[in-house]
């Protein structure tokens, strides 16, 4: 794969509560999604039974890890306070923690106190749309909690990220703006950093694939790369279709990503992206043969 081909050496290892992660082979974030809102699956996991029966889907189908979501961040989403998304959250952590004791979840959040809630109820990692911009506490409170992060690329909120696409140069912004927020994390410990470029969020079609073609680029950053592609309009307008009928373009996204040096993907259809990894990683062995 592309990042076995490159000057730049990203950290594949995170320390996930004194266990390390190894991300030399790409890892698979499987969605699950417990608001009544998201654009693909919204409604259908946000009852305690639905979310646990999805965590056995996901991980059946073998699923590294689980990302689970209270606040619809679909371009216009309704804002919803912090007290709905704890009461969909927190109680669905400690079922699966309860159920599923072996199972890594990851918390899609940009509040501090529902990533604190969440990490003592079970949570491992915590995964902010807004890379710390939407809670200025956010920050501290991973250095606080010491378990690994994501950030993710956005300008303004996901009321208002449509109006914000205008860029001198997409690549190097975004990665100026990982840059800065890489060294306030470190200045307070952080090591275990994961970045995310944001696909679909304040970005017009041409931008994302840019970005998709580009993507190796963020390399330089030396830290892992999480993409989030799945069934998003990005492929389904591009295709015609929808999101319900935008698999195949998902896993064409999905593909191209891995060889551009993408080591987690966030996806709704575990066994199609589980293997899209497995035949990039043939394609990179085949090469390094000959």
């Amino acid at each position: 794969m592309a990042h076995k081909n490159t000057v730049f050496r990203q950290k594949l290892t995170l320390n996930v509560r004194g266990t390390l992660m190894n991300l030399s082979k790409p890892k698979i974030m499987g969605v699950l999604n417990l608001t009544p809102d998201s654009f693909y699956d919204g409604g259908k996991n946000n009852s305690l039974k639905n979310a646990l029966r999805k965590t056995e889907q996901l991980l059946s189908e073998g699923a590294d890890l689980l990302d689970l979501g209270a606040y619809s961040s679909r371009p216009g989403a309704e804002h919803i306070t912090e007290e709905l998304e704890f009461e969909r959250m927190i109680p669905v952590i400690k079922a699966i923690a309860k159920e599923f004791p072996g199972a890594l979840l990851s918390v899609d959040t940009f509040r501090s106190g529902i990533a604190k809630a969440a990490v003592i109820e079970g949570a491992d990692l915590i995964n902010d749309i807004s890379a710390g911009s939407m809670d200025p506490a956010m920050f501290k409170t991973i250095a606080e909690l010491k378990v690994p992060y994501t950030m993710m690329h956005i300008r303004g909120t996901p009321q208002t990220m449509a109006t914000q696409t205008n860029y001198t140069n997409l690549i190097v912004e975004i990665t100026q703006y990982f840059a800065e927020k890489i060294q306030a994390l470190k200045e307070l410990g952080v090591k275990d950093l994961i970045i995310d470029p944001g696909f679909g969020f304040a970005k017009t079609l041409d931008q994302n694939y840019e970005l998709l073609g580009k993507l190796e680029h963020l390399k330089i950053l030396g830290h892992p790369i999480l993409v989030g592609l799945s069934r998003k309009s990005m492929i389904h307008k591009l295709l015609e279709t929808d999101a319900e009928h935008a698999l195949n373009g998902t896993t064409a996204a999905n593909t191209i990503a891995l060889m551009h040096g993408a080591t987690i993907l966030r996806v709704h259809d575990v066994q199609a992206a589980r293997e899209a990894v497995k035949i990039v990683e043939q394609v990179g062995s085949s090469i390094n043969i000959l």
